[in-house]
């Protein structure tokens, strides 16, 4: 589907505006539906494991899409078992790669998982793509996974084994994201995910907390995104403090190495992050569709016309970006679209 076929297409519901509503409508209300799943286990060299979710209802054959989900994601993530559906129905095989630590039990070494170490996606694919080197292999990444998707995309370029990729609500700059969190309702989502973190740390080293190799309590009385990641994530990982790890880990300076068809989904009322986060047009590769749009929240898109009877716009623009995409790999489709008409193309 051409970009120009796109415009116009996406339209919130009327009946959630503002991109608070449009983010805590599906996160609080909807009933994703029940999805049966076949957990494979993944060991890694360096001793730890990485959990991979199959459908178990997909069809054989097909090409197969990793998920990666966002901060403290997990199957139960609202955007996940209904798109795993979606895609299922056109005939391709989800998978949702866990980060560290995320698949219901702690991992087993110190470190967990970031928005910019790209290294265990890379993995994944690497040894879903020796099982089945002619099978296109996609991939679709949600707020930090779609961070992490689009740093690896740029990093890679045209060597990455991807056939075609979406990027959902990416924060594009870690720092406007931290910053933003820590204002007015988004405070909310902040101490929220803030919550998991905390728990997923202390969880991990509740039987030995001497192990930690950072000081436990400031990790557990850490208030902010900024100050957790200072506290934990940076020196955990290997950077020298918060600010470093916000700059590396970045995707935005990587999009213009992209060299795989790739779809961006984002609105403009994100309170997840702020509008100077977008990246500009001279910033995105050829091969980036952007396609922002004013409303529509963090990881949100609601559509509907009907109150109560919402869509969900992620379900059918994603899928359909990948079948066209994996079927016609020939069709040019890139840089900034604007399906709501708030930027020219």
């Amino acid at each position: 589907m051409a970009a120009s076929e796109m415009t116009g297409e996406y339209r919130p519901a009327w009946w959630l505006p503002g991109g608070h509503l449009q983010t805590l409508w599906p996160a609080l209300l909807r009933r994703p539906p029940r999805v049966a799943v076949a957990r494979e286990r993944l060991e890694l060299e360096d001793g730890d494991f990485l959990d991979l979710d199959w459908l178990a209802e997909a069809p054989a054959g097909g090409p197969v899409v990793i998920l990666v989900h966002g901060l403290e994601g997990s199957l139960e993530s609202h955007y996940l078992p209904g798109l795993m559906r979606t895609l299922a129905d056109c005939g391709m095989r989800p998978v949702l790669m866990y980060h560290r630590g995320c698949s219901g039990e702690p991992n087993r070494t110190d470190r967990r998982y970031t928005g910019g170490d790209t290294g265990d996606l890379a993995w994944v694919a690497e040894i879903l793509r020796t099982r089945e080197p002619d099978m296109p292999l996609t991939a679709v990444g949600f707020s930090l996974g779609g961070n992490l998707l689009l740093k690896w995309l740029g990093e890679t370029g045209a060597d990455n084994p991807l056939a075609a990729a979406a990027a959902v609500s990416p924060p594009f700059r870690l720092d406007r994201a931290a910053d933003r969190l820590e204002h007015g309702l988004s405070r909310l989502y902040q101490e929220h995910l803030l919550r998991a973190l905390r728990a997923s740390v202390t969880a991990k080293y509740a039987h030995r907390p001497q192990a930690c190799p950072v000081p436990l309590d400031r990790v557990r009385s850490a208030s902010s995104f900024r100050a957790f990641d200072d506290a934990f994530t940076a020196p955990v990982h290997g950077y020298a403090g918060v600010d470093d790890y916000y700059a590396r880990g970045s995707c935005r300076p990587y999009l213009r190495g992209i060299a795989v068809p790739t779809l961006v989904l984002h609105a403009l009322d994100d309170p997840f992050t702020t509008p100077d986060a977008v990246p500009a047009p001279g910033e995105l590769s050829g091969h980036v569709q952007l396609e922002l749009h004013r409303h529509g929240g963090h990881v949100g898109f609601v559509i509907g016309n009907l109150p109560g009877r919402p869509r969900y716009w992620i379900e059918e623009r994603v899928p359909a970006f990948l079948c066209n995409t994996v079927t016609t790999p020939e069709t040019p489709a890139r840089g900034v679209v604007s399906p709501d008409r708030t930027l020219s193309s």
